[in-house]
Formats: structure tokens, C-alpha cells, sequence
């Protein structure tokens, strides 16, 4: 099923984190949301790894920070982020960066058809803070460096090819980036309270040695239409990127980032909103924003990472608030669909689905330690909507 586009202006209501809010048409007209249930039903009791979940899931614990993966003789990455999954052959492999400075990085878990792990090494090394990235249809990895002047580095999920800095993407404060096979692009988010959205053009599609960096331009409007405009010095050097061109909308912390059926949602930690961009009509708009809910209670808080499902549903995942993964499903319904217990200082990320559709992986970035040592990676299971 393809994504329905979200209506402009919507809003959001909930009385409670179990419910979800109906995310309403035309916010100046339409009359106060109802909560309801979302796709799957309230939140059970949490389970023996303190996660709550829908009835008919279950979860595991596929890794931990500084411990070997079951099975494997790899040691685990200390503070997991943004992570994405990869078909391979009959199984599959799970990949998530290591948001730590120095070293950062990205490790990778392979999975048999059954989803038995056989196997985990490190994809990239001796890098910087890699927060999120995003998967390419030629099946890249793309991991961004959340530093001042960071880099994007090209990796291999299946590791044989080295990895590869892809400078033409831009040096800036990467989070998250979302390839886009119609129009041949890969957009970027830029993690700074007066950052930019960008957008890189290959010379040629998948290969991204070369091309153009392009920046978002539009009004200050939380609505409107939008054009994009090279940024002529990539590197940031001496300005910064997001400073180069006159007319840059401002997003205030970009986060992650999801292209499907010509529109991109991403996220802004700074202002917990999701925006969405239409693309075969080039406007844009608010899909989310905690502000406009009605009658207090939004359910989700601390927007962050972000990826969907084949059914249509976005899953958002959170950075603090009550550390859920919430859904926003194509009827416009907003509801936590996971909640992780005992570990309020960590966050979640690396939201990614099975190419089955019937695996969630994630990660607890700090676990139940708060530190980035104590980072647990999970697979939840269980009836999702394909």
C-alpha cells in the first residue's frame, strides 16, 4: 500500500499515551481531534526486557555495547544510532552507526531466514559522532558524521568494499539522509537550531563522487511552496553552509529523514515537528507539531529518528520524552506503538524494518546506565501491517 499524503494544516489530540490523536484536516476549520486507539491496540505490561509493546509482539535483545553478539566473536559499538536493514540473499543484515567522538563509526548484524544471527563486523572505523544516514537504493549505507564541517561516508552492509568519504555531500552537521529514485537526489538534514534542508544531485545516479549540494529555500511559513539553490562552497569553508544562500529556510534541528512515494518527512528535534515535503507539487508542510494538539497530552514527544513500513505508517522514534517508537499511519492517527521502561536517560534510535516487513529493529542508545557504554540494540516481532 503507498503512503497517503497527510492534508494540510492537521493538528493533533490525545487524552492519554496509550491513545493516539486523529491528526485533523485544515486546522483553522476542523473540530477538536477524539483520541482513540491506534493501529494496533493499547500497550501491554512491559516484558522481561522492560519493553511495552501491542498485544501479538514480542522482542529480543540482538546486542549490547561492549559485549560480543550472540553467537558471533564481534564486539558490539558503544552508543548505537541511526541503523537501516539490507536483503541479503535469503536473510538480511541490520547496520547502526556508533555516535560517539572519536571513533565513531558503523557495525553491521547478518540475520538467516529464519533470523538467526550469523554474523557481525564493523562496516566503517575512525570516523566521527555518526548519528543517523540513510540506505540507497544501489544498497549503501550512508553514514553522517553530527559534527561541525562532518562528512557523509559511503559504506558496504555486506563488507567488502572499503569505506568511502563522499566530501561532494556536503561538510556540515549531518543527521540523516533519504535517497529519492525518481528525481535521482539524496536529501540531507543538518542538525543545528538555524540549520537548513538540503538536497545532493549526482552527476550520475549511484555514484556519488561527484555533483551538486542544493539548499531548501522558502518562506518562514510553517506552509508553503519551496525551491532549491546550489550552495556553491560544499566544503563550508570559510561560510557555512547553511549560510551561503539568501532565502534558506530555517529548520531548527534536523533529525531524521524518510522519502517515499514522492514526499519526504523529516523531523526537527528543536520544535518537535515532523515536516513533510510534496514533492510533485514542491510545498511543504507540517505533519506533526506537539504544539497543536488539542487538550494537552501529545503523544509523541522528542521527535527523532524516522523510517516507514511497507504498509504505509511512519514510525517516529524518540529522543527522551517516555522513550516510545510512535506510529503515524496513513488515516492520519497518531499512537505509541512500543514503550522502553527503567532507562528515562537514554533515546531511541535506528528504527528500521526487515525487507519482510515483519521486523523492527532499534536501539536504546544508553540502555539502562545512561551511559553510551550501556547501548542495547532489539528486534521486536510480531503482526505488523505489510
Amino acid at each position: 500500500m503507498e503512503r497517503r499524503t497527510f492534508l494540510r494544516g492537521a493538528v493533533i489530540g490525545s487524552s492519554a499515551a496509550a491513545f493516539g490523536g486523529t491528526l485533523m484536516r485544515g486546522a483553522a476549520y476542523a473540530a477538536p481531534a477524539q483520541p482513540g486507539p491506534g493501529p494496533y491496540g493499547a500497550l501491554g505490561a512491559a516484558d522481561a526486557n522492560g519493553i511495552m509493546l501491542p498485544s501479538g509482539f514480542t522482542s529480543r535483545v540482538i546486542a549490547r555495547s561492549g559485549q560480543t553478539v550472540s553467537g558471533t566473536s564481534y564486539t558490539w559499538h558503544n552508543a548505537p544510532d541511526g541503523g537501516a536493514c539490507f536483503a541479503d540473499g535469503t536473510g538480511w543484515i541490520y547496520v547502526s552507526n556508533s555516535e560517539i567522538n572519536p571513533s565513531g563509526g558503523a557495525s553491521a548484524v547478518k540475520f538467516n531466514s529464519s533470523g538467526t544471527i550469523t554474523g557481525s563486523y564493523r562496516i566503517l572505523s575512525n570516523t566521527r559522532q555518526n548519528c543517523a544516514g540513510g540506505k540507497t537504493p544501489w544498497n549503501t549505507w550512508l553514514s553522517c558524521e553530527e559534527v561541525s564541517r562532518g562528512y557523509v561516508y559511503e559504506t558496504d552492509p555486506y563488507g567488502v568494499m572499503a569505506a568511502v568519504r563522499r566530501p561532494a555531500l556536503g561538510q556540515f552537521k549531518h543527521e540523516a539522509a533519504a535517497a529519492d529514485p525518481v528525481r535521482r537526489v539524496i536529501y540531507l538534514t543538518e542538525d543545528e537550531s538555524n540549520g537548513c534542508l538540503y538536497r545532493f544531485v549526482p552527476t550520475t545516479w549511484g555514484n556519488l563522487s561527484s555533483g551538486t549540494l542544493q539548499v531548501l529555500k522558502a518562506g518562514t511559513a510553517t506552509s508553503g511552496s519551496f525551491t532549491w539553490q546550489t550552495v556553491l562552497d560544499p566544503d563550508g569553508s570559510p561560510t557555512y553552509t547553511r549560510d551561503q544562500v539568501s532565502g534558506a529556510k530555517r529548520f531548527n534541528g534536523g533529525e531524521g529523514c524518510h522519502y517515499a512515494n514522492d514526499t519526504v518527512w523529516f523531523t526537527t528535534k528543536g520544535d518537535n515537528r515532523v515536516w513533510q515535503l510534496n514533492l510533485a507539487n514542491s510545498t511543504y508542510e507540517l505533519a506533526y507539531d506537539d504544539s497543536l494538539v488539542v487538550g494537552g497530552g501529545a503523544p509523541l514527544t522528542g521527535v527523532d529518528n524516522v523510517t516507514g513500513s511497507s504498509y504505509g505508517d511512519l514510525y517516529v522514534a524518540e529522543d527522551g520524552g517516555n522513550m516510545e517508537i510512535c506510529v503515524i499511519t496513513p488515516d492520519d492517527v497518531v499512537a505509541p506503538f512500543l514503550r522502553v521502561t527503567g532507562q528515562s536517560s537514554s533515546e531511541i534510535t535506528g528504527p528500521a524494518f526487515s525487507p519482510a516487513g515483519n521486523r523492527l529493529y532499534f536501539s536504546s542508545q544508553r540502555g539502562t546506565t545512561g551511559s553510551s557504554s550501556g547501548g542495547i540494540t532489539y528486534e521486536v516481532t510480531g503482526p505488523f501491517r505489510v
